[in-house]
């Protein structure tokens, strides 16, 4: 009988490439990167492909597990800072720039998907403490009273719009975009800002497509 364990040292080093495929191809290009193309970048069929990771889901699960971390932590160093404007504008500025970092992660800070257990949990477990950072912020008298939490997928998206727009030519420009943004947010304003989109057109603005 063949040895079994040669195959599992096969699979894992195809997954791993798999894996590593997937991140270069959706920072890159996005999220709607063809699973076609990822599996070329790896070296593999596509049918290997699915047999690791059934879905496309999992693929962006798992390809954004660390990212994922990194934006989790972001949230808890922003609630560390002494100052919670600070804080706030510290936090606005790394999304921004882990945008500018990584394609794949603007889709994945800007559109809602189906995704494993795990990927939801830290989705959750971020705006919560996000919540907590406006809260903060607020309190400080620097953060406008009508700021409210779908106005930080807005500023992300103008943001991603932005990168698209310049990333080839001008890649600073997103920069400007956001110490733009950032003023507009901060109190005083200069009057009241239009109401907020409701949250449900919000959540099918972000619904991948």
């Amino acid at each position: 009988m063949t040895d079994p364990r040669p195959l599992r040292r096969d699979a894992a080093r195809n997954r791993e490439r798999i894996l590593v495929a997937a991140r270069e191809a959706f920072s890159e290009q996005g999220l709607q990167v063809s699973i076609e193309e990822v599996a070329r970048r790896a070296g593999v069929g596509v049918g290997t492909l699915y047999r690791r990771f059934p879905n496309r889901d999992d693929l962006i699960a798992c390809a954004f597990e660390a990212k994922m971390q990194d934006y989790a932590d972001a949230t808890e160093h922003a609630l560390g800072q002494p100052d919670a404007w600070d804080g706030f504008r510290w936090y606005v500025e790394r999304l921004c720039q882990m945008q500018a970092d990584d394609h794949g992660f603007t889709d994945v800070l800007t559109m809602t998907f189906p995704m494993s257990p795990q990927f939801q949990e830290v989705r959750d477990r971020v705006y919560e403490r996000f919540l907590e950072l406006i809260r903060r912020a607020k309190a400080t008298g620097r953060l406008r009273d009508d700021f409210v939490p779908e106005d930080l997928p807005l500023m992300l998206m103008a943001n991603a719009g932005v990168l698209t727009a310049t990333g080839g030519t001008a890649p600073d420009a997103w920069r400007r975009l956001l110490a733009l943004l950032l003023h507009a947010v901060e109190a005083p304003g200069a009057g009241p800002l239009p109401p907020p989109p409701p949250p449900e057109q919000m959540r099918r603005a972000m619904t991948r497509r």
